[in-house]
C-alpha cells in the first residue's frame, strides 16, 4: 500500500502563498500519476491538478490556471502544490492522490487509488 501524508495548509489572507506537501511512504509509486483534489464544505470533491509519470505533462482545473503549479520530486518521494493569489473560494480540504496510469482520465478522482487525508486551506478575506 502507498500511503500518502498532506502537510503545509493553514489560513492565509487572499492574495497570499502557500506551498502543499505530499509525503508518499510504502510500495513504489513507479508508473503512477499523482494529483490534487480538494472539498469544500457542501460541495463535492473537484479536480485540482494532476501530473502524468510518463511524460510530466501536467493539467489544471480552469479555477487553477496561472495560479498553481503541481510537482513532484521522486528522490524525496513528495508530490507539490505551490498556490498563489489565494482567494476566498480557495478554502477547502485539499487531498493529494495516486494511481497507476490507465484509460481512465487522470483529471477523474476515479483514477486514483491511493489517498492522503487532507490538509485544511483557509483564505480569508
Amino acid at each position: 500500500q502507498l500511503r500518502l501524508v498532506e502537510s503545509g495548509g493553514g489560513l492565509v489572507q487572499a492574495g497570499g502563498s502557500l506551498n502543499l506537501s505530499c509525503a508518499a511512504s510504502g510500495r513504489t509509486w513507479r508508473f503512477n500519476n499523482v494529483g490534487w483534489f480538494r472539498q469544500a464544505p457542501g460541495k463535492e470533491r473537484e479536480f485540482v491538478a494532476t501530473l502524468r509519470w510518463n511524460d510530466r505533462a501536467t493539467e489544471y482545473a480552469e479555477f487553477a490556471k496561472g495560479r498553481f503549479t503541481i510537482s513532484r520530486d521522486d528522490a524525496k518521494r513528495t508530490i507539490y502544490l505551490q498556490m498563489n493569489n489565494l482567494k476566498v473560494e480557495d478554502t477547502a480540504v485539499y487531498y493529494c492522490a495516486s494511481g497507476l496510469i490507465s484509460s481512465i482520465s487522470p483529471l477523474t478522482s476515479r483514477a486514483y487509488s491511493d489517498w492522503g487525508q487532507g490538509t485544511q486551506v483557509t483564505v480569508s478575506s
